[in-house]
């Protein structure tokens, strides 16, 4: 089944474009380590997700790019076709000439409607070209006005089209230090919508791919570029075919309906982060061997000490006694917390996956009490390597880890908001304050909801 990805404002053009590649890449590359039935079957499934097959015998990617300043979508076009190995659809794409000025109102109450015929139209383009649809992927930032308002909007029109399909919205958390003064708004009415029409929302956080390109890659001067490709590897790492229990003789055929089965049980908890392992340069990489034990050792701790890489995580965090109550587990302030689950998938690529132990993660103490660990953990394992990895596991996790940072930007945001700063700017394109206390509402339930875990 196929996935459709819609790719909003400049940051999701851009991560869309790197998405892609790295897929592209992945296939065309001649190490998979597998026999050549398995990676004849694995590029077939993975084509069928993300390519149409074109006549001129270059893939388009099964994309629609939408931004409202021409430049980056230009750019995006551009690199994709000269890369030789696939394209975009040269009318896949909607572009305007003037931008959404870091506003989330304008690119809801403004653009959205204006534009939403033109927008669905190439939508409904896309979805007519798959024979199965698995759902939509829509990638976008919170930080600035067209990303979060029109993708905002675009993700409702979505759900009221296709009512029966998946829709995952990946979104990307600003740096803590941004440089939108009003971002905190943008996340804030961004999220606690997206929250009331999405099957989840998966999150990449800009601060922690930042430290992995610094520590893990040695990248010295990082551009956005850098930034781009590590989110991009790591969502090609969950979405490249897998095969989702041990006896299956095909690759998933519902990539999107697996993930929410496995991660998303219950409609209050539908925040997912991804975790990914090893991670490295090319350089380290040559000098680097890897075992599943150690790999995995090191997976589960990131998970339960809440580490974004494997390198400082904190090995003094250990999970509770099973049983205690929320309140006597750790304090969220307190360094050592430990990261209660909810679900967790777990993806493993490569060499002897089978031989794999995971029984780590089948640890009850792991999750909340309301649901059993062997409900809890999904494993989708194959043979086949992902990129230049011969062994790696991904982690996609539905946890407290986003706790501190949410907290973080509703009280930033509500400080502003109970000064009334920058409200007029909002409010002269339609929002009512009464919109925004909503919003906050929402969240402080959210926050409410994952604590009490």
């Amino acid at each position: 089944m196929s996935i459709i990805t819609i790719q909003l404002g400049q940051c999701g053009n851009q991560i869309g474009r790197e998405v892609f590649q790295a897929i592209s890449t992945d296939l065309h590359s001649t190490h998979g380590l597998c026999s050549r039935k398995e990676n004849d079957a694995y590029r077939a499934a993975s084509k069928e997700r993300f390519f149409t097959e074109e006549e001129t015998g270059v893939p388009a990617a099964r994309a629609v790019l939408v931004d409202m300043e021409p430049k980056v979508i230009g750019q995006t076009l551009s690199v994709a076709l000269r890369s030789g190995t696939w394209k975009y659809d040269h009318q896949s794409h909607f572009c305007q000439k003037q931008g959404s000025g870091n506003n989330w109102a304008n690119g809801y109450f403004i653009h959205g409607p204006k534009h939403e015929e033109a927008i669905m139209n190439l939508v409904r383009k896309e979805v007519e070209k798959c024979d199965r649809l698995s759902g939509f992927l829509t990638l976008l930032s919170m930080a600035g006005g067209t990303g979060s308002g029109l993708g905002t909007f675009v993700t409702r029109s979505l759900r009221d089209a296709y009512p029966t399909s998946f829709l995952l919205n990946h979104i990307i958390w600003p740096y803590s230090m941004g440089e939108v003064i009003v971002q905190n708004y943008n996340s804030v009415l961004t999220l606690s919508h997206l929250y009331q029409t999405s099957d989840a929302l998966l999150v990449h956080e800009n601060d922690a791919i930042h430290k992995i390109c610094a520590q893990l890659m040695n990248i010295k001067q990082i551009s956005f570029q850098d930034v781009n490709q590590v989110i991009a590897h790591q969502l090609g790492s969950i979405f490249q075919p897998a095969y989702s229990s041990d006896g299956a003789s095909q690759y998933s055929r519902s990539p999107l309906g697996d993930l929410m089965e496995a991660l998303v049980p219950h409609p209050e908890f539908k925040i997912l982060g991804l975790r990914n392992i090893p991670q490295m340069s090319e350089n380290s990489l040559a000098f680097s061997t890897f075992v599943w034990p150690g790999l995995l050792k090191h997976l589960r701790q990131m998970l339960i000490a809440n580490a974004e890489m494997e390198e400082g995580i904190n090995w003094q965090v250990r999970p509770p006694l099973p049983g205690l109550p929320p309140s006597q587990k750790q304090s969220p302030n307190r360094t050592a917390h430990f990261n209660t689950s909810i679900a967790n998938l777990i993806t493993l690529r490569g060499k002897d996956v089978q031989a794999a132990d995971l029984g780590g993660f089948r640890d009850p103490a792991l999750y909340t009490s309301w649901l059993s660990a062997q409900e809890a953990l999904a494993i989708w394992k194959t043979p086949r390597a992902f990129n230049k990895y011969e062994k790696s596991a991904s982690l996609v996790s539905n946890s407290q880890f986003l706790l501190k940072p949410i907290d973080a930007v509703v009280s930033k945001a509500w400080k502003m908001f109970a000064s009334k700063a920058y409200v007029h700017q909002y409010t002269k394109f339609g929002i009512e304050e009464e919109d925004f206390l909503d919003c906050f509402t929402t969240l402080e339930q959210v926050i409410a909801s994952y604590t009490s875990l």
